[in-house]
This record gives C-alpha cells, structure tokens and sequence, in this order.
C-alpha cells in the first residue's frame, strides 16, 4: 500500500468492529461456510440452467402461475385492482435503480459511521453477485413465459428472476453485513425479518405478474440468499484475521 491510496489506507487504520452476528465469534468456521456457499450457489444455478437449457419443464410452473389468474384466465390477474398495483410497486423494489440506491445509501451511513470495512465488502459483495446473475442470464437464455400476459413490460432472458436473484444478493448482504456490526440482538433479528419479508414478496410479484416462472424466481432466491451468506462468512473469517493482526502488531512504529 502506498502514500497514494487514501481510501484503502482508511480501511486499514480503522478499527475493526467485532462480529456482532455469532455468540461466539471465533467458533463459526467462516471461511469453509463462505466456500461451501459460494459452490452451491454456483452449482444450483449451473444445474438448474442445464436442466432447464435441455428443455425441461417443470409441473409446478404452470400450475402456480395459472393459480394467481382469475379463473384461471391467463389475462386476469386474481384479486382486486388495488393489488395488481401493490404487486407492481413491490416488483420495482427489486429494480435496479431501487438497488443501486439501496447500496448507495447504505454504504453512505456505514461510511459516515465509519464502519469502512462494512462498506467495502457491501460494494464487493453486491456487485460481484450482480454481474454472476448477468452472465447466468446469458448463458441460459430461457424465454419469458407465453402461457399468461405479462402485467409489466420485461427485457431480458427469464433464468433465474435478476429481481429475486438481485434483491437477494443486495438486501440480504446488507442485512447479514450490517448485523455484524449492530450490538443490540433485537435490532439484528428485526433487520433480517424485515428483508426477508421483503425478497420474498419481490419474487412472489415476478410470478403474479407474469413475467417469471416459479422456477425462475426459486433459483433467483436460493442463488442470492447462498450469496449473501458466502459473504456474511468471508466478512466474519476478515474480521477476526483483522483483529488478530491488530493485537500481534507492535504498539510503537
């Protein structure tokens, strides 16, 4: 590190707050969590997208999405007016510029609270899973659904949902990120309540709307909470690596 890198020599001389997320900070073997989420992240998407790029097809999929239409019309939504426009406003936290907001502000507060550490593996942590999602999209390239019409307009390829998958991976990292450093366990059981509530209801909208299957949506979701956990890991494993090399360092340079 040199005289010139102002931002990674913040990181460095900042204290590191201790793992708020386990009872006991050095009992969890982070880093094989952090591997062993990471490779079934990994191979859920590659095995689902495998089976679905062979053509499969799955019962379930069809069944789930006839069942939110009216009747089972394809182009009836099921339920009052007000709720197809509760789906549409929930659908669009999942959006990308809701999520990049989200990041931004987070790392903002965790910047001005000085917990630079936090905000450095939030950046990371998102936006690595972001580009896995993009490229898992590309590589599959599985169609929207034509078996009901689509209630918001979409764009790109269907496997996995880039809603479920993305919500996941951004407000679940925030979340298990941000746990590690609050100290009260009320605030901490609240926050990760909150965000699952809310992944699940983003992926709940892609499938009402239309515009996912529920496969789609189940890969999106497993994809991107393996992600976040992967990175709660690794951030502990750092934590404590940090620590230890701050209580071996010599008090006197």
């Amino acid at each position: 590190m040199t005289r010139h890198d102002p931002i990674l020599q913040a990181v460095a001389d900042t204290p590191v707050t201790p793992d708020q997320s386990a009872r006991d900070p050095a009992h969890p073997p982070f880093i094989l969590i952090a591997i062993a989420a990471l490779a079934t992240a990994v191979g859920v998407i590659a095995l689902l997208g495998r089976t679905i790029a062979g053509g499969a097809r799955f019962a379930f999929d069809t069944n789930l999405m006839l069942a939110m239409r009216e009747g089972r019309n394809p182009a009836i939504p099921d339920g009052p007016v007000w709720f197809k426009q509760a789906m549409v406003d929930i659908t669009a936290l999942g959006g990308g510029t809701v999520l990049t907001l989200a990041v931004v502000l987070t790392v903002g507060l965790l910047v001005a609270s000085r917990h630079l550490l936090t905000a450095a593996l939030v950046v990371a942590g998102t936006i690595t899973g972001s580009v896995a999602v993009g490229l898992a999209k590309l590589v599959v390239g599985r169609e929207r659904p034509a078996l009901v019409d689509h209630l918001v307009e979409v764009g790109s390829a269907s496997f996995p949902s880039g809603h479920a998958a993305n919500s996941a991976i951004v407000y679940l990292t925030i979340a298990l990120l941000g746990i590690q450093v609050m100290a009260r366990r009320s605030a901490r059981m609240f926050l990760i309540g909150v965000t699952l509530a809310l992944v699940a209801a983003i992926g709940v909208s892609r499938i009402y709307l239309g515009v996912h299957w529920p496969s789609d949506v189940l890969a999106g979701w497993s994809f991107g909470a393996l992600w976040a956990l992967a990175w709660w890991a690794g951030a502990g494993w750092l934590r404590l690596h940090l620590a230890d090399r701050a209580t071996r360092a010599p008090t006197a340079r």
